[in-house]
C-alpha cells in the first residue's frame, strides 16, 4: 500500500473526474493539508489510515456479511451496500473466530427473546419501543425487586417521577443544549405555548426533588434511586433488540454528598455494582475511568472541578484490585465516569454499569445545603446505574446465559408434569402448595 499526501484541490480534481459524489462530498468537509491517497496498483482511495504495509499480511479471509447503510448515517439520504469481512493471519484463528460467531448466533437474545416468550415489538406501537411479555416481566422484576433490596439496606430512598418534563426543565440541565437536535421533537400543548419533552435522563427530575425542601451537612449524603424510563431517538437502521432502543428503563440513582464524602460514596457505587456482578456470575471485567477529550468543547463546567471529579473517579478505580484503564473522550457531557466493561463467556465486551461524579449540575440548579459554619454550600452530585439500562442488561443477560437463567432469576422454576389425567388433581395440589411459598410453577 502506497500512502501520499494530496492538496484538496488535488483531491477534489481526482474525485471530480472520477465522477465519486460521495468522495466529493467528504473532501468538502476535510481541511487542506490533512488529506491521504492510499495506492495498491491501479487502484486509489481517499482514506486518513494507517493501512498494513503489505497485502502479504492477509492471509486467512472469510467475508460475513452484507448491510444496508445509509450514506453518512442519514435516514433521509441513500442507502448504500457494507461488506463486513475479517482476516486472521492463521487459518486456526479464523475458524476459532467463525465458531464464537456461530455461538454468538445461538444465543442471539433476539432469537432466545422470541423462544422463551419473554418480550415483542410490534409495528403498530413502533419500531425500538419493547414490550414485554409475562415471562420478560418476571425476570426484569426479579432484577429490580433484588437491587431494590440491596439499595434499602445501603440508605436509598425510592422516588418516581414523569415521563415528560418541560422544555426548560433540560434547557437549564444542558441536555437540550447537547441532544435536543437529535432527541424526540418537543410535545406542543393545546392553547398555549408550553413545550414539554419526552424524558431524555432522570437526573434533572432529581435535582428538583433534591431543591424540593432545605437540606443540611447533616442531611448529606442523599439517595434517591428510581426505575426510571427515558426516551432518546435512535435511526433505524441503529435499533437491535434490546440492546438498541427508543425507550429504556435506567436502575438510576443520584447521590448528594459533600466533597469529603465523594470517595466513600463512589466506593459504595461500586460495591454495590460488583455485588451485583458476583451473584450473576459475571466475574470477567474490567473498568474504565472516562475522562474529557483535551481537544472538545462538548463539556460544561470550571476546569478545576473536572480535575477534582477526574482524580476522585482515578483515586476510586485504583482500589478496586481489577483491571482499569483510562479513556479520553469518554466522560459524560458534565461530568467524568467510572464504567463497567462485562466480557460475555464467548468472548464479547459489553459497557454496563456506571459511576459519574458531577460537580455542575448542582450549579445548574442552584442546589445548596447549610453547613456546619452556618454558610450555604454546592453538594457534588454523583449519578451511578449499575444495571445500566433494564432492556440492554436483560439482552446481555440472555446472551450471557443463553436462555438458561439461574433458579432465582427463571420466569418458570418448577414444572410439574403427570403422568396421566388421573394425577392431575394431585399435581395441582403441590403446585398450589409451591405457588404458597413463593415458588413460580408451571
Amino acid at each position: 500500500y502506497e500512502r501520499k499526501e494530496v492538496s484538496k484541490q488535488e483531491a477534489l480534481a481526482y474525485f471530480e473526474g472520477k465522477g465519486d459524489e460521495y468522495k466529493v462530498e467528504l473532501l468538502q468537509d476535510l481541511q487542506d493539508g490533512d488529506i491521504t491517497f492510499y495506492s495498491q496498483g491501479n487502484f486509489t482511495d481517499l482514506c486518513k489510515g494507517p493501512h498494513i504495509p503489505d497485502t502479504g499480511k492477509i492471509k486467512a479471509v472469510k467475508l460475513l456479511n452484507i448491510a444496508g447503510a445509509y450514506w453518512r448515517g442519514d435516514e433521509s439520504r441513500k442507502q448504500l451496500t457494507r461488506i463486513y469481512g475479517v482476516s486472521f493471519p492463521k487459518k486456526e484463528a479464523l475458524n476459532e473466530h467463525l465458531e464464537r460467531l456461530e455461538e454468538a448466533k445461538k444465543r442471539d437474545h433476539r432469537k432466545l427473546g422470541a423462544e422463551l416468550g419473554l418480550f415483542m415489538f410490534s409495528e403498530r406501537v413502533g419500531a425500538g419501543l419493547p414490550i414485554w411479555l409475562p415471562k420478560g416481566a418476571a425476570l426484569r422484576r426479579r432484577l429490580e425487586d433484588f437491587l431494590r433490596e440491596e439499595q434499602e439496606r445501603r440508605g436509598y430512598q425510592a422516588v418516581r417521577t414523569p415521563h415528560i418534563g418541560k422544555k426548560e426543565l433540560y434547557e437549564t440541565s444542558g441536555h437540550y443544549a447537547k441532544y435536543g437536535e437529535d432527541s424526540f421533537q418537543p410535545i406542543q400543548t393545546p392553547k398555549t405555548d408550553e413545550e414539554f419533552l419526552l424524558k431524555p435522563m432522570n437526573c434533572p427530575h432529581h435535582c428538583e426533588v433534591y431543591a424540593h425542601v432545605p437540606h443540611s451537612y447533616r442531611d448529606l449524603p442523599v439517595r434517591f434511586a428510581e426505575f426510571g424510563t427515558v426516551y432518546r431517538y435512535e435511526q433505524s437502521g441503529e435499533l437491535h433488540g434490546l440492546t438498541r432502543v427508543r425507550c429504556f428503563t435506567q436502575d438510576d440513582a443520584h447521590l448528594f454528598v459533600t466533597e469529603d464524602q465523594i470517595a466513600d460514596e463512589v466506593m459504595g457505587c461500586i460495591e454495590l455494582v460488583q455485588t451485583i456482578f458476583d451473584v450473576l456470575g459475571m466475574h470477567d471485567y474490567r473498568v474504565r475511568v472516562g475522562l474529557r477529550d483535551p481537544n472538545s468543547d462538548k463539556y460544561v463546567g470550571e476546569s478545576e472541578r473536572w480535575d477534582r471529579a477526574e482524580e476522585a473517579c482515578r483515586s476510586a478505580a485504583a482500589k478496586l484490585g481489577v483491571n482499569w484503564s483510562e479513556e479520553e473522550g469518554e466522560a459524560a457531557f458534565y461530568g467524568p465516569k467510572i464504567d463497567f466493561v462485562v466480557k460475555d463467556v464467548i468472548g464479547r465486551e459489553w459497557q454496563l454499569g456506571t459511576v459519574q461524579v458531577d460537580y455542575n449540575l448542582p450549579e445548574r440548579f442552584d442546589l445548596w445545603y447549610k453547613g456546619s459554619d452556618g454558610e450555604n454550600h454546592r453538594p457534588v452530585m454523583i449519578h451511578r446505574a449499575p444495571f445500566g439500562s433494564m432492556e440492554r442488561f436483560c439482552g446481555v443477560l440472555i446472551e450471557h446465559f443463553a436462555g438458561k437463567f439461574p433458579t432465582w432469576l427463571s420466569p418458570t422454576q418448577v414444572h410439574i408434569l403427570t403422568i396421566s389425567e388421573k394425577h392431575k388433581e394431585f399435581a395441582s395440589h403441590v403446585a398450589q402448595q409451591l405457588q404458597n411459598e413463593g415458588v413460580r410453577v408451571k
